[in-house]
């Protein structure tokens, strides 16, 4: 059971979070994360069952504390305060859960890694998809007050801006579901714009589309801090290079 990989969630949570060993999971119980009634995917019958109705995982998670019988002789008081003791302020614990202390550094609650990557992929993701709109639209911007069809065919990229600020206000709105759309868009606009660009020597601008489309894809899927700001940064950064490109010129 030591390397078995648990993918959990609330009953109210739509989103699996995994995978994570038994220790993760223990170690989410202990920070009162994992109850006996959180939603674990059971391969077997590949059905979300509760923690309490898997006997052996259950038995892992919460095992039971053995109680301690002290003789009367060797019982000590444990309330006596040490003369060295330094007070703990909530800013204490909260660096420690954080692991910004020197007890805890490297001992940092996933969860709130992982919740952290997720803010900044999710900030970095809608930004990328404004400037990505704004190279889209503002060079057609006159599409846009004729309210064609003719002229919305003839300027697809108008139409997938479109697309982008939507998703853009959705993503803002907290409906993270959307990521699976938000990398086939990223996928999408590299191809559909990159053809363009490519087929008229526009090297510059394709780079700068290529590393835009990449940070956006990976703001979707990035689980750490580290890959999650590189994504963001990557993301802005092509996206406000490509619209600055069509804007400028």
């Amino acid at each position: 059971m030591a390397t078995q990989e648990l993918y959990i969630r609330n009953a109210s949570e739509t989103e699996a979070r995994g995978p994570f060993s038994v220790q993760q999971v223990t170690d989410l119980a202990e920070a009162g994360q994992v109850t006996t009634e959180t939603l674990v995917y059971d391969a077997e019958t590949e059905q979300w069952v509760t923690l309490n109705a898997k006997p052996d995982l259950m038995a892992a998670v919460f095992p039971e504390k053995k109680k301690l019988v002290l003789k009367e002789k060797e019982f000590k008081s444990l309330n006596t305060q040490r003369e060295d003791a330094k007070e703990i302020s909530v800013n204490d614990m909260l660096a420690a859960a954080e692991g910004r202390t020197e007890d805890t550094k490297g001992k940092e609650n996933p969860e709130i890694a992982m919740a952290q990557a997720a803010r900044i992929g999710m900030i970095g993701a809608i930004v990328s998809l404004v400037l990505a709109a704004a190279s889209e639209i503002l060079p057609a911007s006159d599409v846009l007050t004729a309210f064609s069809a003719d002229k919305l065919i003839a300027h697809p990229f108008v139409v997938l801006g479109g697309v982008d600020v939507a998703l853009a206000a959705l993503l803002a709105l907290g409906m993270v579901t959307l990521y699976p759309v938000i990398r086939f868009r990223a996928a999408l606009g590299l191809g559909m714009i990159g053809f363009v660009l490519y087929a008229q020597g526009l090297t510059a601008p394709l780079g700068a589309l290529a590393l835009g489309s990449v940070g956006l894809y990976i703001c979707t899927v990035a689980v750490s801090v580290l890959p999650a700001i590189v994504s963001a940064a990557a993301g802005v950064a092509g996206m406000g290079l490509l619209a600055w490109y069509f804007i400028a010129r």
